[in-house]
């Protein structure tokens, strides 16, 4: 009863803080032209949730659109560019599924067979019963019935320039969350451990670390070179200071799950500018990047079979309601006459969003150094405009 009550006192504060605080514009219901969008996102980035944002829009092989607003840094006043480096967070689970693609492409699996052919380590119960079977389609679709490791996974960081090895990480952690929420196949729920277990596979069946395959098979040949799991030299010239304002859902959390000292750089009215962070597990939320990049990982995906083949391609999108017909890779969707699949990402300083409308060869990406964003009514506001 006490710990109830001190959660509820906490939830009843922030939400009088809430009201009290000054908040962010809310987008608006609808824009008639890209001017109107961009005054939008202009007063967005001066009310500093976020500092900082930058969007592309591609049609086909070409990119349409491309802009960046406000603050990359603002204690240094560095303006946000097309080349600001930004946490995609989990975003990257969509690199995670074209490597999966991949090697199911080069024989070396399918994505029906069970984990465990790969991972003898593997063990999962239901309901007190040894599961001996997942498939890796249903680890790409979210419904394995794996346990999500939020908010846990928000205190796996770490701030050295190094890279954890992915197969000793899903070892660790497996175990305290080896309990399935339901049977495999019966439902859905979305969970990154379900994708670190997947680069666990990729590290297995490639012989290769997660990040050096992912590099040498996804970024380098979709031209993405201002993208990695470690900040390069480029990458730190046009790095982005993550923010978090003080007023936010997660706060009473963090300094439960994080070293604040660590962690805050400075506090800047109310926004907490952070430290570089990376997060120990890479393969759900490793990847940094800029906005650049990401318009070619979109113009790769549309366009040409750099990547994958346009079967592999179909084979992740989603083909109907049922749990059997989710996209793969891809978290979000939307069924009807304006088809999309998409994929948000969140985390300590950062958010970020990627939607592929895949019959109309259109990709929209929006990228943003705040935990705070509207993400999906921003790019709803995008894909609204006449491309």
């Amino acid at each position: 009863m006490k710990t109830f009550l001190i959660a509820f006192f906490v939830f009843a504060l922030i939400l009088a803080v809430t009201v009290l605080a000054v908040q962010p514009p809310k987008p608006p219901k609808s824009v008639s032209n890209l001017a109107e969008l961009e005054t939008h996102l202009t007063e967005l980035t001066n009310s500093n949730i976020p500092p900082g944002l930058s969007a592309i829009v591609v049609k086909g092989d070409e990119v349409v659109y491309a802009n960046s607003f406000g603050m990359a840094n603002g204690l240094e006043q560095i303006p946000a560019s097309m080349d600001t480096t930004y946490h995609w967070w989990s975003m990257t689970k969509v690199p995670t599924a074209i490597a999966i693609m991949q090697l199911q492409e080069q024989g070396l699996l399918n994505i029906d067979d069970p984990v465990e052919k790969y991972l003898p380590f593997f063990q999962v119960e239901y309901k007190g019963e040894s599961v001996q079977r997942i498939t890796i389609r249903q680890l790409l679709s979210h419904t394995s019935g794996v346990r999500d490791v939020v908010p846990a996974i928000i205190g796996w960081v770490h701030y050295e320039d190094e890279i954890y090895n992915q197969t000793d990480l899903v070892k660790k952690y497996l175990p305290e969350y080896n309990e399935l929420l339901f049977a495999p196949g019966s439902d859905s729920a979305y969970t990154n451990l379900g994708y670190m277990i997947l680069g666990a596979v990729i590290e297995a069946i490639s012989g290769q670390s997660y990040e050096e395959y992912i590099t040498e098979n996804i970024l380098i040949p979709a031209g993405m070179n201002n993208t990695g799991f470690l900040y390069t030299d480029k990458m730190t010239q046009n790095e982005a200071a993550g923010s978090h304002p003080i007023v936010h859902m997660f706060t009473p959390l963090l300094p439960f799950l994080l070293d604040m000292n660590a962690l805050v750089r400075e506090q800047q009215g109310k926004n907490l500018w952070l430290e570089r962070v990376y997060l120990d597990v890479t393969p759900s939320s490793g990847l940094i990047g800029s906005i650049s990049d990401i318009g070619e990982l979109l113009k790769s995906l549309m366009t040409s079979e750099t990547l994958l083949s346009e079967n592999s391609k179909t084979a992740m999108m989603p083909t109907g309601k049922l749990l059997a017909e989710r996209p793969l890779g891809w978290a979000e969707y939307q069924l009807g006459e304006q088809p999309y699949v998409q994929h948000m990402g969140g985390g300590p300083g950062f958010a970020t969003i990627m939607r592929l409308y895949p019959h109309e060869g259109l990709g929209i990406a929006i990228l943003a150094n705040s935990t705070s964003l509207d993400a999906a009514s921003l790019i709803d506001l995008f894909a609204s405009l006449d491309w």
